[in-house]
């Protein structure tokens, strides 16, 4: 189909805009991922297509055809990880010292990393990945192996320089089909977007306010895990489980990043275990956050 019927769709107005059925979204997302289409008209297809913006059928068409095209494996007793692709700007990552804690759970955590995507300008996985040896039971798969077409996009989107349908799309591509998934999310609204687009491809998925967009919790906020009963919400506060780690506010360096990893304060160590915790009860091996983490205290 011809894709400047696409771009029309999302770049004409207010007006004249109008939503892509599923197929039109499938077709779109393959035209653009198989580069049958120039630079010029992927950026201005983004751009729109933010603008308009987006709905839930046109991430489930654009995610089917992301589907097509990942190398997939799998992995069980594994949860997959949903971190955002532009990095981590004024925090430390915690997930290396979440799967230390975790090593007798046997519970494997399914992480993925690619070269940095806008918007953020942080840290990103695949620079930890480079730098710090990851406990055997974290899976770490770099994009340009598993899904090369969207990593060949990378400069692209960095040209363009703002945030796209893409980074909704790209964090969780269910490479080794695990049973559980979690991803960040900022603000409650996108709750029931990202449920609708990702909780089928899970038995049990959560959503968590993490720091800076990830599924790490540094700060008091919620949880809400969906399943096919319906989704509940939990609130967490670290104080109440004595955790008294305060996150940055400044930009911090990679050497940085990596020094709070290798050599964790108390606190922080803390964190890395009601986050554990957190993940514990998110894939049924436990009842709840507390006793994951009473559990992972003894």
């Amino acid at each position: 189909m011809n894709f400047r019927k696409y771009i029309h769709a999302v770049g004409t107005g207010k007006k004249g805009n109008r939503d892509l059925s599923y197929e039109e979204s499938q077709d779109m997302m393959t035209q653009i991922l198989n580069r049958n289409v120039s630079n010029e008209e992927i950026a201005a297809f983004l751009l729109g297509w933010r603008l308009k913006p987006e709905t839930i059928e046109e991430f489930q068409g654009a995610l089917t055809s992301c589907d097509a095209l990942i190398k997939k494996q799998e992995l069980t007793n594994s949860i997959e990880l949903g971190y955002p692709f532009d990095g981590k700007a004024k925090n430390p990552y915690i997930f290396p010292l979440v799967a230390k804690v975790l090593k007798e759970s046997d519970l494997g955590l399914v992480v993925m990393g690619d070269d940095r995507q806008p918007a953020k300008g942080g840290i990103t996985i695949k620079e930890i990945a480079q730098n710090e040896n990851f406990p055997s039971n974290i899976h770490y798969f770099d994009r340009a192996d598993y899904f090369k077409e969207l990593h060949e996009l990378t400069e692209v989107r960095n040209r363009v320089g703002l945030r796209s349908a893409f980074n909704t799309i790209e964090k969780l591509p269910h490479i080794m089909k695990s049973d559980y998934g979690i991803t960040g999310v900022f603000h409650k609204p996108y709750v029931k977007k990202y449920i609708a687009i990702f909780a089928q491809r899970y038995k049990r998925f959560a959503l968590i306010q993490g720091n800076e967009g990830t599924p790490e919790l540094f700060s008091k906020g919620r949880l809400w895990i969906a399943q096919r009963d319906g989704v509940e919400e939990f609130i967490i506060d670290p104080q109440y489980y004595g955790v008294y780690y305060k996150k940055s506010w400044e930009k911090i360096t990679l050497e940085e990043s990596l020094h709070q990893l290798q050599n964790p304060s108390d606190e922080y160590m803390k964190l890395a275990r009601l986050n554990a915790a957190i993940f514990l009860f998110i894939t049924q091996k436990v009842n709840s956050i507390g006793e994951g983490y009473e559990h992972l205290n003894l």
